[in-house]
């Protein structure tokens, strides 16, 4: 009993790490986003979800989370290590620059959304007391899923990274007083209101003035002592307790722990440090986070979606509907550009992590009953789940409104009087402009094509034949000479237009020689099946380079390597082909295959 016992304490942290090193994996397989299947995760493995079978299948409890709570605890660490990273990627001089849409727009998003939130609260019925709590509890969005995305996806420099992470700082500095407030407002507190605050904030202050003051003058000897012991470990060692230390003097003080780790971020990103720091803690980082993800999942309450289904629906579509209309409002009125404000307001739309803070604080308070909590807590939870969602229509409505570029009305000009070209180069990147260059070298008039008027200007003033134009109109690549000429190269890396250009020139060209580029292997075969002679797949063909680089390296003469490379190239060639043909979509009355 006392051995079932001992494991019994470990099995969360079990099931935690099966979670990172074998659902995650398998999910994000199937196309899953690794922030999405930790919360499913966590739901799924939460009391309320399988743990709702034990009383029936008793055995089922090994694979149920025991306390969400001690989880949720050991979880806040993930956000608190974020932010670190965050700060190391920043400086107190970039963070300067955004003091307008920090305490601006920050300032006014809290304001207007609490306000907002809490009127709609109290239109339905709720006292105003508890209206007010409300508002100020989901108001606030999720930090450490919003900069996790924008982090990964290399954003956090752009309009919408900005933006977003501007609004997120000032709501994590607005929890404070939030915490205040409701303390204050708890039954039979007599303190006032502004007092506390007041109080509140000096202290912070005090906290935040001390970090920095020690930090700037202990953080760079201290990481230049350490490294000067060569001792990875040590330096491991260092980089947490700076990290953790400061996490505990900014919570001291009231402020959160993820604030004081964000400072000495800020304050790390200012030495020679910085980019061994953040190596140090990303893996750290990314497990803590994952723990945060499933910890959020498992507070899902299952059963109030089944008790209150309507509430819980209504609560979270109208809380996603009213944020979303808000921030994009705000956006607009402080200038940001009409695209990044709707990518921003469906980020921000859905409720955080510190809804779970507050609305806890408020029970505990005697503020709200445990039913209302249950029904904004499970509200919060699911848009949460839903921001990858939000993230993916965001990014569509932004580029559904994103400006037209402007075209120089000179490029725009179809070719004319470039005599007969033999080649056309659809799409003039790096590819194109090195086949480009090939072609030139060997005398071979061409004509390239692409929808960049910045990169299509740039190749005009070098003097190269390149047009401006949408490259998948096939009556464009027409007016661009395919009448005289005897191939088209196709270079663009997106898939579906390779397939739809490909397509629509073997239709109306039959005779044509079509070279494209392909994704990979899959995707070269699909192409021979719809008609192209000769597809190079961007994996082959890498994994060619590299082998004949590594060969030549190892001492095998260039002639033999050269030869058993073109050898391996006919080999994938002809097997790709088969299969097309084995599909049976086989090509017909295609022209033998040609070298361009």
């Amino acid at each position: 009993m006392s051995a079932a016992g001992n494991l019994a304490n470990y099995k969360d942290a079990l099931l935690v790490l099966g979670t990172a090193g074998v659902v995650v994996p398998l999910l994000h397989r199937y196309g899953v986003s690794t922030v999405l299947a930790f919360l499913l995760s966590g739901a799924f493995l939460s009391p309320g979800g399988l743990g709702a079978l034990t009383p029936y299948i008793p055995h089922l409890d090994w694979l149920t989370i025991t306390d969400p709570e001690r989880l949720a605890k050991f979880a806040e660490w993930g956000v608190v290590f974020l932010l670190f990273i965050i700060g190391l990627e920043l400086s107190f001089e970039r963070l300067s620059t955004m003091r307008r849409l920090v305490f601006g727009l920050g300032a006014s998003q809290v304001v207007v959304s609490a306000a907002l939130i809490g009127l709609v609260a109290y239109l339905l019925g709720q006292p105003p007391v508890i209206a007010l709590v409300i508002g100020a509890a989901l108001c606030l969005s999720s930090t450490a899923i919003v900069i996790e995305m924008l982090a990964n996806q290399k954003r956090l420099a752009t309009s919408v990274g900005r933006t977003s992470f501007s609004i997120l700082l000032f709501q994590d500095l607005a929890v404070v007083p939030i915490l205040i407030l409701i303390s204050i407002l708890e039954p039979g507190n007599k303190g006032s209101l502004l007092a506390g605050i007041l109080m509140a904030v000096l202290q912070a202050a005090a906290a935040l003035v001390a970090i920095v003051g020690v930090g700037r003058y202990v953080l760079q000897p201290l990481f230049r002592v350490v490294a000067q012991t060569h001792n990875e470990d040590l330096f491991i060692a260092t980089t947490l307790f700076v990290a953790v230390s400061t996490a505990f003097v900014t919570a001291a003080a009231g402020l959160s722990l993820a604030l004081g780790a964000f400072v000495a971020g800020l304050l790390i990103a200012e030495t020679e440090y910085r980019r061994a720091v953040q190596t140090t803690v990303e893996p750290i980082k990314s497990l803590l986070l994952g723990v945060f993800f499933f910890s959020v999942g498992s507070q899902l309450d299952l059963k109030a979606m089944v008790a209150a289904p309507g509430a819980i629906f209504a609560a979270t579509v109208g809380l996603l509907t009213l944020q979303a209309v808000i921030i994009y409002g705000l956006s607009r009125l402080f200038g940001v550009a009409r695209g990044a404000a709707l990518e921003t307001a469906a980020l921000l739309a859905p409720g955080g992590e510190f809804a779970f803070v507050i609305l806890t604080l408020a029970l505990e308070s005697h503020l709200v009953t445990r039913e209302l909590t249950s029904i904004l807590l499970t509200s919060v939870s699911l848009t949460m789940a839903l921001i990858p969602a939000c993230a993916k229509l965001g990014r569509w409505l932004a580029k559904r409104n994103a400006p037209p570029a402007t075209v120089d009305p000179a490029l725009t000009v179809t070719p004319a009087g470039e005599g007969n070209i033999k080649a056309l180069v659809v799409g003039y990147g790096r590819v194109g402009q090195l086949i480009g260059d090939l072609l030139a070298e060997h005398k071979i008039r061409y004509i390239a094509v692409d929808r960049a008027p910045g990169l299509v200007a740039n190749a005009r003033r070098e003097g190269k034949p390149v047009y401006f134009g949408d490259v998948r109109n096939v009556e464009f690549l027409e007016h661009c000479g395919l009448d005289t000429a005897k191939a088209a190269i196709i270079t663009i890396h997106t898939q579906s237009e390779i397939d739809a250009i490909v397509k629509a020139l073997r239709t109306r060209h039959p005779n044509l020689l079509i070279v494209s580029r392909a994704k990979d292997a899959n995707h070269a075969r699909h192409l021979y099946e719809i008609g192209v002679n000769d597809a190079v797949p961007e994996t082959i063909e890498a994994s060619l380079q590299l082998s004949e680089s590594a060969l030549v390296g190892l001492g095998i003469p260039t002639g033999l390597v050269i030869a058993s490379i073109h050898e391996k190239r006919d080999e994938f060639r002809a097997e790709l082909q088969g299969a097309a043909k084995k599909a049976g979509t086989e090509t017909h009355a295609l022209p033998g295959r040609k070298r361009v």
